[in-house]
């Protein structure tokens, strides 16, 4: 099969954005549902955007697919295209569409449409950046979709307390989605393998950004991961890009039950010591000590910006407008690597 070719329309408007600096580069790293309000956020200030997605998941259909056929969990990938669809009826019935899961007594039970369009052009085109950039086009995402590595990956945490019967005791958990729902406390997590191979294109697109943003979601199972994958850290480490991470709303049951938001800064810290930020966003009624928090973000040469990025029905989910809002300011007032404005 020849290789698709971008249609050219889309190609000459990227270059023109890029051409006049009309828009900041941004980069989201994450997973899962955080991922997908960050995106869904970002894409109403920028089109140049950029996710890099976990690649680790081993739950439900992902995990079948992975299992049966050998190939990357498509799950988050689909969820962040999900994500970058447009407002209109044309990207608004393609987001339904793959994320439609079938219902029945069958084998094809709990597998989402997405998943199956995603692994089939896999098949098809043998390039998995290839094959999720052609998905990008037929939904008209307002963005580009990367898995951080080309390989599947396991996750595997330490937990204290994982056996109730032995509080005190470290055991090795297993799988992301383990991992996700684990009792005890995590007390840190790696990769297999060790060493994973970063996707080139998702180096260079940290490289040459304006923004990374990390953040919100999973923490041990969708954010901290990226960190695990050597060349994307030191990407994350060198590039002139300005760096947000964003704070969940709330700690989520077994993974970081107890977690105070300063918490979870020290815990990305141990995994990624060398790692500078410049800003660290917050809801602001989840900050019940703004000082601690600060000296927190201090040890990474982060400022704090606090600001209300909750969905005012009360559920710990982060509103796209507020969060866009949030995010532009953030743009806007700390420094600018190109003229986008």
């Amino acid at each position: 099969m020849k290789p698709y070719r971008r249609r050219a329309s889309t190609l000459t408007a990227r270059r023109t954005l890029r051409r006049r600096g009309a828009q900041p580069k941004v980069v989201a790293l994450g997973g899962g549902m955080g991922l997908s309000a960050s995106l869904a956020a970002l894409r109403r200030i920028t089109g140049d955007l950029t996710a890099v997605v976990t690649v680790a998941d081993d739950g439900g259909s992902s995990g079948r697919l992975r299992e049966e056929l050998g190939v990357l969990p498509p799950g988050d990938l689909r969820k962040a295209l999900a994500a970058l669809c447009g407002d209109d009826d044309w990207g608004q019935t393609w987001a339904r569409v793959i994320q439609h899961r079938f219902q029945s007594k069958g084998e094809i039970n709990g597998h989402a449409v997405g998943n199956l369009l995603i692994v089939a052009l896999w098949e098809q085109l043998g390039d998995p950046v290839q094959a999720l950039d052609l998905v990008g086009l037929l939904l008209g995402a307002q963005g580009r979709v990367l898995p951080m590595s080309a390989v599947p990956l396991e996750l595997q945490a330490l937990v204290r307390g994982h056996d109730p019967e032995r509080p005190d005791d470290v055991d090795t958990v297993c799988g992301q989605a383990t991992v996700a729902l684990t009792p005890g406390e995590v007390q840190s997590v790696h990769l297999v393998p060790n060493d994973p191979p970063a996707v080139p294109e998702a180096v260079a697109a940290v490289l040459d950004a304006d923004w990374v943003v990390l953040g919100p979601g999973s923490w041990f199972s969708s954010v901290i991961p990226h960190l695990l994958v050597p060349d994307l850290l030191d990407a994350l480490v060198e590039t002139k890009a300005r760096k947000v991470l964003s704070l969940n709303l709330a700690p989520q049951p077994g993974e970081t039950d107890g977690f105070s938001p300063q918490r979870h800064l020290e815990v990305l810290g141990r995994h990624a010591p060398k790692l500078a930020l410049d800003v660290v966003l917050a809801d602001e009624a989840a900050v019940p000590d703004r000082d601690s928090l600060a000296d927190a973000a201090k040890r990474f040469g982060a400022a704090v910006e606090l600001a209300p990025v909750a969905r005012p029905d009360g559920s710990a989910k982060h509103d796209p407008e507020l969060l866009a809002a949030a995010y532009d300011r953030i743009f806007r007032m700390h420094g600018r690597i190109g003229p986008w404005r």
